[in-house]
This record gives structure tokens, C-alpha cells and sequence, in this order.
């Protein structure tokens, strides 16, 4: 049994090794790919885990990749698992952005390099919209889950209101209207 959670753990570290080496734009660009990778390949969460493991790494501090990788490792494989996948997504960003550091004043104005971080910016960009729709396909929908992601948007877009107060009063709203309908169940 020992050496089964010990070669899923390393598995783990191998997965998100690849996440982390191959994923540009931080943790909502990783979240496709780790979904693919856990999920549909591996088979070791559920896509309702997932969505789960999302909200709790969004709402926890940290970055989100980071958040999810711990998480997904310590469903998977208990502690030891939680620290291989937490190893495994960061630890390519600590040496790639190490090495980019030591060169990158040598090469910041260079034509090439600016046209490549452009081109970055657009996948980027393209990860974190696949991620959006993905979570938006599979949340449970309604009127007020509507009213809530549009009135989040619009409040974190245009104020200077800390995102976090946003995420808690989302939170408490969802946690009333749980409890009204459990409420109103018993009663009928």
C-alpha cells in the first residue's frame, strides 16, 4: 500500500512539474490543464472536485495554481501528495523565472523578445477565457447566480473595492440563500 501512494505522489510531482513547466500566465492559465490532466486523464477527482477545488483555492490565499495543486495532491495522495503537487507546480516557475532574471536586462529591448511576450499575452489571455467558460458550463445556474456574477464583475471592475470583501459577500449570499431553501423545504 506504502509503495502505491508513493509512486501516485511521484506521479503527482511529474504531472505538475509538466503544468508548471509548460503553462505561461499563472494559475487561471494552469487550471485547463490541470483539469485535463487530473480529471479526464487520470481519472483522480471528479469534475465536481474540481470545481470545488477552485472555489476553495480562489477563496484561500495564495496563488490559485498553487492553492489547487496542494489541494488536488492532498485528495489524491494525503499529505506527502499535497507536497510532491505543490513541488511540482512551482518549482519550474522558481528556476525558469531564476534564470530569466539573470539574463533578461540583456535581452528587455529586443524586438524579438517584445514580439514574443506579445504573442504569451494572447494565449494567455485565450487559457484564462477557456477556464471561465469551463467553470461557467458546469456551475448550477440561476437567476441569482446571474445577478451575483454580474454585480461581482461590475463591482470589482469599476471600484476600488478589495476583491476579497466581494468573494465573503458572495459567499454569505450563496450561504443565506442555501439555508432559505433548505428552510422552505422542511416546511412543504
Amino acid at each position: 500500500m506504502k509503495q502505491h501512494r508513493l509512486r501516485r505522489a511521484l506521479t503527482l510531482l511529474g504531472v505538475f512539474l509538466k503544468i508548471g513547466a509548460f503553462t505561461f500566465g499563472g494559475g487561471y492559465a494552469m487550471i485547463p490543464l490541470i483539469e485535463r490532466e487530473v480529471v479526464e486523464k487520470k481519472g483522480w477527482i471528479t469534475s465536481d472536485d474540481m470545481l470545488d477545488i477552485i472555489a476553495i483555492a480562489e477563496s484561500t490565499p495564495g496563488p490559485i495554481a498553487v492553492n489547487s495543486a496542494t489541494f488536488v495532491g492532498y485528495k489524491t495522495c494525503g499529505v506527502f501528495g499535497a507536497v510532491c503537487a505543490t513541488l511540482g507546480v512551482v518549482l519550474p516557475s522558481f528556476v525558469i523565472i531564476s534564470l530569466i532574471a539573470l539574463i533578461l536586462n540583456q535581452f528587455q529591448n529586443n524586438e524579438i523578445v517584445q514580439f514574443a511576450f506579445n504573442g504569451i499575452r494572447a494565449g494567455v489571455l485565450a487559457l484564462i477565457i477557456k477556464a471561465l467558460w469551463t467553470m461557467y458550463k458546469k456551475c448550477p445556474k440561476s437567476a441569482l447566480s446571474y445577478i451575483l456574477m454580474a454585480g461581482s464583475f461590475l463591482v470589482a471592475a469599476f471600484t476600488d473595492i478589495n476583491v476579497i470583501y466581494i468573494i465573503v459577500a458572495c459567499a454569505l449570499v450563496g450561504l443565506v440563500t442555501s439555508l432559505v431553501m433548505a428552510r422552505k423545504e422542511k416546511t412543504l
